[in-house]
């Protein structure tokens, strides 16, 4: 009796999941020759390099707040944590190796993310509250560790992680990639990725059927600070510096991002491929704009009307599963 309503919801959800992906595309390619037309030297190869390098580090962080959003969370920590990775950096590794300020940076990412996680789930705080605490935490030791300056970072291997290519592709572009094929693999064919729909889907439910809420929520918050970390290494090593305001906004950035590419803010639904296009989509607007030497007013103007359009296509699809 309760297999054929499954089944029906199931397939609804699969016919929206298709619209949105036509959706995307299409807004993509008409985004696209928009901007062929109105800014000159848009559609050359060097151009679509510059877009991919400049999305890297909001792609890297947007694989891992995919799983948080889907789950039914959110962190908006994760730019105050690519500037305090930074600092990490330049502060551990000065007068000792610079490798040794790359795994502090990362266990700033860990810390964070822990602290996020054992905050919602022990604490049961709401994810908002608890990563609005914490991005003002990393953001102020940030500033309390560099004493609010800028500081270099002169290693040339590190150097390389973010300026350096293989095969003429970007090296820290290649590490986006491949983090969004295993990202994608581990939410569409993994016990993991499974547990994390299911929990966005209904929390409640999940916990009756036995699943560990509590240890996978822990664990995606966990990864969105190991991934803004990430995010920040590569920052880093492209400026050859660590900047305490660095990255500052860049969480509403991944957030527009993700909820583009059709993930939904209420949780249990959304794809990594469909982040992927929204980052794209929001990364190929900003070159557009600088191109056409729009204003920075304007270009937040711009910025702002896309999110209110992501948030408004989310309740949209809300509205037509629920029908």
């Amino acid at each position: 009796m309760t297999a054929k309503p499954q089944s029906i919801s199931f397939n609804k959800r699969s016919r929206l999941s298709s619209m949105d992906a036509i959706g995307l595309v299409g807004i993509y390619l008409i985004l696209l020759v928009f901007l062929a037309i109105r800014a000159p030297f848009f559609l050359t190869a060097y151009n679509f390099l510059n877009i991919l390098v400049a999305v890297s580090t909001i792609g890297i962080i947007s694989v891992a707040m995919t799983m948080v959003i889907v789950s039914a969370g959110i962190d908006l920590s994760v730019g105050s944590v690519v500037a305090l990775s930074g600092v990490a950096i330049a502060h551990v590794g000065h007068g000792r190796s610079v490798w040794l300020g790359v795994f502090a940076a990362l266990c700033v990412g860990l810390i964070v993310g822990a602290v996020n996680g054992l905050s919602v789930t022990r604490l049961r705080i709401n994810p908002l509250i608890a990563t609005l605490g914490t991005m003002s935490i990393a953001r102020g030791l940030a500033f309390v560790f560099s004493g609010g300056l800028t500081q270099s970072i002169t290693d040339d291997a590190f150097g390389w992680l973010g300026r350096g290519f293989v095969y003429g592709v970007p090296f820290h572009v290649l590490v986006m990639a491949l983090m969004f094929i295993i990202a994608a693999w581990v939410m569409r064919h993994t016990v993991f990725g499974r547990s994390v729909y299911a929990i966005g889907g209904n929390e409640q439910a999940s916990r009756l059927a036995g699943l560990p809420v509590q240890k996978v929520q822990m664990a995606v918050f966990v990864l969105c600070g190991l991934c803004a970390a990430l995010g920040g290494v590569f920052q880093a090593s492209q400026l050859g510096a660590a900047a305490p305001a660095a990255a500052n906004g860049i969480e509403m950035s991944v957030i527009a991002a993700v909820i583009l590419g059709g993930t939904s803010l209420s949780g249990g639904k959304g794809t990594i491929w469909g982040t992927l296009l929204g980052v794209l989509i929001m990364g190929t607007l900003n070159n557009g704009l600088n191109l056409m030497q729009l204003s920075s007013y304007w270009q937040d103007v711009a910025r702002g009307s896309v999110l209110l359009l992501a948030v408004g296509l989310d309740q949209l699809r809300l509205r037509l599963a629920e029908r």
